[in-house]
């Protein structure tokens, strides 16, 4: 489990929580619709959140007899439910709310004052003080996940934030980061249509502001599902397949690779596959000597009055050249594996076929 991911996810549930009691009983003692779509917008991110936060607690799970590479791809569905679902939900709520605000505008009376804890407020001042506290809650909360954003950007050596928030392999952080800012855009959106709706007395500025509140909602909803769509569709680690063609023309014994491929299981586990094929001027000359090592191993570990028979002599040569090519074949492997992990560390499945030797046949 990313423990940046995990940090952001854990406080943005947890100032939400709050702000979305908040939220809510403002708006209902107030009648504002621009504050009951923020309500609305703060319910979802706290239920999106703790889906996310589920989707990690998956992921974490180790492989087992049904899932070979673990549970990884996990987080991914869950994120995708969440963007789906519940922003999709509460765009069509708050949408609801703003045309159900706007057929009822002559209906509407002056709102009375709101009594809490024995003070009387006028609903515009407990509208405000409401989201000033949901600015400041809110705030941390973003500054939490802006934080851990950023480390993690320049962990994967990105300087464009905009280009990170498109191609990071990670969309827990990139969720909670995208609904923590537009959730501050909005509390903007909220303050500018109570404001304004206070001061000309028309409250369509109001109504107006609650319905752009929807629409940002619905707007994460289609970013965040089109984020996850790629890396449950099988996404390749081009960064990674760029890893393994330099690794490949840098070894010696390397001639040629081809049906390179790879999938993004999540931000820090891909599988790569790979064909190559072997030069033969490199590793014939090895070959020998490891041959002739081979067989006279073999040979000190049968009876010396058998060592002359031409049988067994041709037997431990033909054994003696499977073993060594299969040897160092294997080397070879390990080589480009290792060398591949050092600096693609997320690749952590390798499978690479050796599918012959190219080079001229001596005659």
């Amino acid at each position: 489990m990313s423990h940046g991911s995990k940090k952001a996810v854990v406080t943005a549930i947890v100032a939400n929580a709050v702000v979305t009691v908040l939220k809510f009983l403002t708006a209902f003692a107030g009648g504002s619709p621009s504050m009951m779509n923020e309500a609305v917008h703060s319910l979802m991110d706290t239920l999106n959140q703790g889906f996310l936060f589920f989707g990690l607690v998956e992921a974490a799970r180790p492989a087992d007899q049904n899932y070979a590479f673990g549970h990884a791809q996990k987080k991914y569905l869950w994120n995708l439910w969440s963007a789906i679902g519940l922003f999709s939900i509460g765009a069509g709520l708050g949408l609801a709310n703003a045309w159900h605000a706007w057929h009822n505008l002559n209906k509407a009376g002056d709102p009375a004052l709101v009594e809490v804890l024995g003070i009387f407020f006028d609903p515009l001042g407990l509208a405000l003080i409401v989201l000033g506290l949901a600015f400041i809650i809110e705030g941390y909360s973003f500054l939490v996940a802006l934080k851990e954003f950023l480390s993690a950007m320049r962990r994967d050596g990105v300087t464009h934030p905009i280009r990170y928030l498109i191609e990071s392999k990670d969309p827990t952080l990139i969720a909670v980061v995208l609904e923590d800012s537009v959730a501050m855009l909005c509390l903007a959106f909220a303050v500018a249509g109570i404001g304004l709706s206070a001061v000309t007395g028309n409250v369509l500025w109001d109504i107006g502001f609650s319905a752009l509140i929807a629409v940002m909602l619905g707007c994460i909803a289609f970013y965040l599902g089109w984020v996850n769509m790629r890396f449950l569709a099988d996404m390749r680690d081009r960064s990674a397949e760029n890893a393994f063609i330099q690794v490949a023309k840098e070894h010696a014994e390397v001639e040629r690779y081809h049906d390179l491929r790879s999938i993004i299981l999540d931000e820090n586990n891909t599988v790569l596959v790979a064909e190559i094929e072997l030069r033969e001027e490199a590793i014939v000359p090895g070959l020998r000597s490891m041959i002739e090592q081979q067989t006279e191993k073999m040979m000190s570990q049968i009876p010396q009055h058998r060592q002359a028979s031409p049988e067994v002599k041709s037997y431990l040569g033909a054994r003696a050249a499977v073993q060594s090519t299969l040897e160092r074949t294997e080397q070879i492997i390990d080589e480009l594996e290792a060398r591949l992990q050092e600096i693609a560390p997320q690749v952590t499945h390798v499978t690479i076929e050796v599918e012959g030797i190219v080079g001229d046949v001596m005659p």
